[in-house]
C-alpha cells in the first residue's frame, strides 16, 4: 500500500497531466489528420511504449491466458477506443464545458460500480462532497451549459458525451479487475491500447477516413505528449490511486481537471473567469477537499 505521500502524488500527478491535454489536444484537431486516426496513433505509441517498460521490468508480456485477452480487448474497445470517440463526437454537437460535468459525473458511476463488483463502500460525507464538486464544474462551465438548447443536435451530443463516460466506467471494471488477478498493471495497459489503436485503426478504413498522418512539429510533439504522459504515466498513475484507494476517490480527478485546465487556458489561450466561475472553482477544490478528508476514527466502547 502506498503511503499517504504517495498517494497524493498518485492524485495529483495524472490530475495535472490530463489539465494540460484539455490545451495539448488542440494542436491536434488543428491538422487534417482524422480524430480517429489522431487517438489511434496516440495510443499506438503508448502501447509500443508501455510493451517496452514491462520487458524492462521483466513483467510478463506475451505469456497472459487467453481470457485475459479478451477482457483486454473488450478495454481496449471500450476505454482507448469508445470512451475518447465519443467524447471527441459529443463535441461537435455541445459545448466542451458540458463533457467536463458530464465526467466530473464518473465519480458517482465508480462509486456504484466499486460496489457492485468490488465491495467498496463510500461514505454519505464523500457523496455529498462530491456532489458538491459536480455543482462546482457545473457553474464553471454554466454559460455554455445554458446554450446547450439552442444547438440543433444537442441530445446527441448528451447521448454521446454519457456514452463516453459509461465506457470510462466500463474500462475502469474491466481493467481493475483484470489487475485483481494478479496481473501487472503495465502489461494489462499495453495490450488494452494496443487493442483500442487497432479497433479504432480499422474502424478509420472501414468509415473510409483512411489513414493520415501530420509531420508538422506541431501535432508531431502534441501527440508524443499526449501518448508519454497523457496515456502511459497518466493512466499508470491513475490505476495504481484506484487500487489503493478505490475507483470513486481515483475519478475526483475529473472535478479538478476542469479547474487547472482552466487555469491553463487563462494563461496561453486568454480566458477570462467570471465571478460566477471563481465561486465554481473553489466550491469544487473546497468539496474535494471534505471529500477525499480521512475520516473521524469510531469512539472506542466502554
Amino acid at each position: 500500500m502506498p503511503s499517504a505521500s504517495q498517494q497524493r502524488w498518485l492524485f495529483w500527478l495524472p490530475t495535472l497531466i490530463w489539465a494540460s491535454t484539455w490545451h495539448v489536444i488542440l494542436y491536434q484537431l488543428d491538422s487534417a489528420v482524422p480524430v480517429l486516426n489522431s487517438v489511434a496513433w496516440r495510443f499506438a505509441l503508448a502501447a509500443l511504449m508501455l510493451a517496452a517498460l514491462a520487458r524492462w521490468r521483466g513483467e510478463a508480456l506475451l505469456a497472459l491466458p487467453r481470457s485475459a485477452h479478451v477482457l483486454m480487448l473488450a478495454t481496449g474497445i471500450v476505454q482507448y477506443s469508445g470512451n475518447y470517440w465519443s467524447v471527441y463526437e459529443a463535441e461537435r454537437h455541445i459545448p466542451s464545458g458540458l463533457v467536463a460535468v458530464l465526467f466530473s459525473l464518473m465519480v458517482f458511476g465508480n462509486a456504484l460500480s466499486g460496489r457492485l463488483f468490488f465491495g467498496q463502500s463510500v461514505t454519505r460525507r464523500f457523496l455529498l462532497a462530491s456532489a458538491g464538486a459536480v455543482a462546482g464544474v457545473a457553474m464553471i462551465f454554466w454559460p455554455e451549459i445554458a446554450a446547450t438548447g439552442a444547438r440543433p443536435n444537442a441530445l446527441l451530443g448528451l447521448g454521446l458525451g454519457l456514452l463516453a463516460v459509461l465506457c470510462a466506467c466500463i474500462g475502469n471494471v474491466l481493467t481493475l479487475t483484470l489487475t485483481r488477478r494478479n496481473l501487472a498493471l503495465v502489461p494489462v495497459l499495453a495490450w488494452s491500447m494496443g487493442y483500442g489503436a487497432l479497433f479504432l485503426t480499422l474502424a478509420s478504413l472501414a468509415s473510409g477516413a483512411g489513414l493520415h498522418f501530420d509531420a508538422r512539429p506541431s501535432y508531431l510533439l502534441s501527440l508524443l505528449y499526449l501518448s508519454v504522459f497523457g496515456s502511459v504515466v497518466a493512466f499508470v498513475l491513475y490505476f495504481k490511486l484506484a487500487q489503493a484507494q478505490g475507483a470513486a476517490r481515483a475519478a475526483l480527478t475529473g472535478v479538478v481537471i476542469p479547474v487547472i485546465a482552466l487555469l491553463i487556458s487563462a494563461l496561453f489561450e486568454g480566458w477570462q473567469p467570471t465571478a460566477l466561475s471563481l465561486s465554481g472553482m473553489g466550491l469544487s477544490l473546497i468539496s474535494l477537499f471534505v471529500a477525499t478528508r480521512p475520516s473521524a476514527p469510531a469512539p472506542a466502547r466502554p
